[in-house]
C-alpha cells in the first residue's frame, strides 16, 4: 500500500493556508481593536450636567468609606435602596438591610480607590480598587453599577474582576 504525496502534500499547504488566514485574522483584529479603542473616546459624548453630577456623587459616596462612618455613607442611598456585593450574591434590600450589609465590612474598609467611571443617564458605572486590612480580603477589584434618582443611589451592584486574599 502506496503513500499518496501528492495527497499529503495537498493536505500540508492547505494547513499552511489556514494557519496563515487565522494569522492574518488575529492580527487584523487586534490592530482593529487597537485602533477603535484609540478612537472611542473621541466618539464619546462629554457628560451633560446631571451625569457629572451623578458620578462625582458616587465617587464622594467611594470616598466616603475611608471615614468609617455608616450615617455618611447611607447618607448617599435612597431609602428604597438595594445593594449587590458581588455577581454571585443575591441583592439585600431596604436602607436598613443595606446598613447592616456594610456595616458588616466596614471596619476592615481601609479605602476604595477609583480608578475610571463614567455615566449614561442615571447609570453610573466606576472601576475601582477596594482595599482592606484585617479580614480575609486584602483588595477587590471590580466594576461598580450604581442608578440614580433624586440625587440618591437607588441601586448598587459590584462584578468582580479579581481578588486578593489576606
Amino acid at each position: 500500500m502506496g503513500v499518496d504525496v501528492g495527497a499529503r502534500s495537498n493536505h500540508r499547504e492547505r494547513a499552511t493556508e489556514e494557519a496563515s488566514r487565522r494569522r492574518f485574522l488575529t492580527f487584523a483584529g487586534v490592530g482593529l481593536a487597537t485602533t477603535l479603542a484609540s478612537v472611542a473616546p473621541a466618539l464619546a459624548a462629554d457628560p451633560t450636567a446631571d451625569e457629572k453630577a451623578n458620578m462625582k456623587l458616587v465617587t464622594d459616596f467611594c470616598q466616603a468609606f475611608s471615614s468609617r462612618d455608616i450615617t455618611r455613607i447611607m447618607s448617599f442611598m435612597a431609602d428604597q435602596c438595594s445593594y449587590r456585593v458581588t455577581e454571585a450574591a443575591d441583592p439585600v434590600k431596604g436602607v436598613a438591610a443595606v446598613k447592616e450589609r456594610i456595616s458588616g465590612f466596614l471596619q476592615n474598609v481601609e479605602r476604595f480607590d477609583v480608578l475610571e467611571t463614567f455615566a449614561r443617564g442615571p447609570m453610573v458605572f466606576n472601576e475601582r480598587i477596594d482595599r482592606f486590612s484585617g479580614g480575609r480580603l486584602k483588595s477587590w477589584h471590580g466594576v461598580g453599577v450604581f442608578f440614580l434618582k433624586d440625587g440618591k443611589i437607588v441601586e448598587w451592584q459590584d462584578f468582580t474582576i479579581s481578588m486578593e486574599r489576606a
